[in-house]
């Protein structure tokens, strides 16, 4: 049994900084492929933001690259994601996902992202 919980969300002004957090709730997190995704407002699906595996490598979204920072921290079982320069367009609702080979991926409820102008 997994459970995700994510807290940091708010409300920023463009070019503000934000930290999310995931805390993650079970056995062997170091197993699994944690990664952030999001869905602006309007939008029918989903979209990757960025990943990061056990062993601590990193993959991010064009969109995001040189400005967000996925981290994870396995003792305390939590992953992180830094996001830096921070636009209108990354408002969303950003979700915590947790994934491991050949077995079901978990999902967090989500927390909301503004970014005003």
């Amino acid at each position: 049994q997994v459970q995700l919980v994510e807290s940091g969300g708010g409300l920023v002004q463009a070019g503000g900084s934000l930290r999310l957090s995931c805390a993650f709730s079970g056995s062997f997190f170091s197993v699994y492929k944690m990664g952030w995704y999001r869905q602006a407002p309007g939008k029918q699906q989903r979209e990757l933001v960025a990943t990061i595996l056990g062993s601590g490598t990193t993959n991010y979204a064009d969109s995001v690259k040189g400005r967000f920072t996925i981290s994870r921290d396995n003792a305390k079982k939590t992953v992180y994601l830094q996001m830096n320069s921070l636009r209108p367009e990354d408002t969303a609702v950003y979700y915590c996902s947790a994934q491991k080979p050949r077995s079901s991926d978990y999902w967090g409820q989500g927390t909301q992202v503004t970014v005003s102008s």
